[in-house]
């Protein structure tokens, strides 16, 4: 194991930021869920507006944060990668959420169970691997949390494949399949933008190993 924080200096803020940023990008596909599984009349967007105002907030203070300090504990581009990265997440579960407020008649009946089950193990394991910078880099610990985010984002593709082709081959309204189609490649950009992040931490740790 190596530690950044005794090489690179002890400013515990920049790794709180960056994982404060993981937590919002976490509670946002949480929201996301929550959205999908509770009745029609009962969803809001209340969860998403609290997780970007938050998480906009993280950002611009990590921003200001890496303006102001000279010698930072990561790579200033690796750190503003990572950022960017993360703000990204609740940006399209945001725009998942909208689609879903928008028509929600076409969703019904619509099985998303294990897209979901396998989103929330890639907003886990996000903020498992930010953490991990903190903790001190374990190379083999990162590879495995990586390894298991694309092995969820390489599921994901397929299971959508699989639903997408019973969309095509069903009985159903061109509009239907152009909403539905519109909703899974969204849902598609949120695993993607856990992979990112996945990557981007596994990047660095690979850089200090």
């Amino acid at each position: 194991m190596f530690s950044l924080q005794k090489l690179l200096g002890k400013d515990d803020k920049f790794f709180t930021l960056m994982e404060g940023s993981a937590e919002e990008s976490r509670a946002s596909i949480r929201s996301l869920i929550e959205i999908v599984k509770k009745p029609e009349d009962k969803r809001t967007m209340e969860g998403f507006i609290a997780a970007r105002r938050e998480d906009k907030r993280i950002t611009k203070e990590l921003t200001e944060h890496l303006c102001k300090t000279f010698v930072t504990p990561l790579e200033r581009e690796d750190i503003e990668a990572l950022s960017h990265a993360l703000y990204r997440i609740p940006k399209v579960a945001e725009k998942f959420a909208e689609r879903v407020m928008i028509a929600p008649h076409h969703m019904r009946g619509l099985q998303l169970e294990k897209h979901l089950a396998m989103l929330e193990q890639a907003a886990d394991t996000v903020v498992l691997m930010v953490k991990e910078l903190r903790k001190g880099v374990n190379i083999e610990t990162v590879q495995k949390q990586n390894d298991k985010l694309q092995n969820i984002e390489g599921e994901a593709d397929g299971l959508m494949l699989e639903t997408l082709r019973d969309l095509y081959n069903g009985d159903h309204s061109v509009i239907k399949v152009v909403v539905l189609k519109d909703l899974f490649e969204i849902l598609e950009k949120v695993f993607d933008r856990c992979r990112d992040v996945g990557n981007i931490v596994f990047q660095i740790v690979l850089k200090h190993s």
